[in-house]
């Protein structure tokens, strides 16, 4: 027998001999940030966009995808598969652009249970063209990034990293980094760029991803801070323009008069 199956059975057995059973890990009903989708059930995000229209899995490292019909998937592939490796995929058309929104799940690693919830963990949103950094915020309605000067951000040549918000204790569930639960976590958009962003970041810097995630600013700062440079952010508002102060009159300057 499979552990699975054991440890279900186990738990079965505990449920009729009465005795209580509480498994840790995540709770659900409610996202962990204001993006409203990392921490959701797979349940829950359909309950709140409807069914998928496609399924994907991933066939390498690399960003390589096999995608299938959503009732192809469900009744032959996901039995191939481990569940957790299928990402629902939505379509969405926004003032004339295609946008697909991808969802990564994970699972309880210490819920042995067949029926065992997938939890939203990483939100990918591609474009069907390349978008201006200042046309985001409209195609995106879940990507509200700071506005704040001093929000932390960071660059390198093909992407720009935003914080957003305070850390989330419960955001450790989705997180797969070692030693996890001795840093904090916080909502990140990671704004991608496959042709490179310019040396000088402007609003019109194209992007053709966004990702949705949590990361750890201590992460950042410490361990990753050759690979990460701080730059202003992008999205802050630009203080309003003081009126310049009339320049004072100047006396002129005095010509002697010689007599002739």
């Amino acid at each position: 027998m499979s552990i699975p199956r054991l440890v279900s059975s186990i738990l079965v057995t505990l449920a009729v001999l009465g005795i209580p059973v509480i498994l840790p890990g995540h709770s659900h009903g409610a996202s962990y940030f204001e993006d409203g989708f990392l921490g959701l059930s797979q349940k829950e995000l359909h309950d709140k966009l409807g069914m998928p229209k496609a399924v994907r899995d991933r066939k390498s490292a690399l960003r390589v995808f096999t995608y299938y019909p959503i009732s192809d998937w469900s009744t032959y592939f996901s039995k191939l598969v481990s569940p957790e490796n299928g990402e629902d995929v939505y379509t969405f058309t926004r003032e004339g652009i295609e946008i697909r929104y991808s969802f990564s799940y994970m699972v309880d690693p210490n819920d042995y249970r067949e029926d065992r919830p997938l939890i939203v963990r990483l939100v990918d949103i591609e474009f069907s063209q390349p978008t201006p950094i200042s046309q985001l915020p409209s195609l995106v309605p879940e990507f509200r990034p700071s506005t704040d000067p001093a929000n932390p951000t960071f660059r390198s040549n093909i992407w720009v990293l935003l914080f957003k918000g305070p850390p989330s204790p419960n955001a450790r569930f989705i997180v797969k980094e070692n030693g996890k639960d001795q840093l904090e976590w916080t909502l990140c958009f990671q704004l991608f760029s496959m042709q490179g962003l310019p040396d000088r970041l402007t609003s019109e810097a194209l992007i053709d991803r966004v990702e949705i995630s949590a990361q750890s600013l201590q992460l950042v700062r410490l361990r990753q801070r050759h690979t990460h440079e701080p730059i202003p952010n992008p999205y802050a508002e630009l203080p309003a323009q003081q009126p310049t102060s009339p320049s004072r009159s100047q006396k002129p300057v005095p010509v002697p008069k010689y007599a002739e």
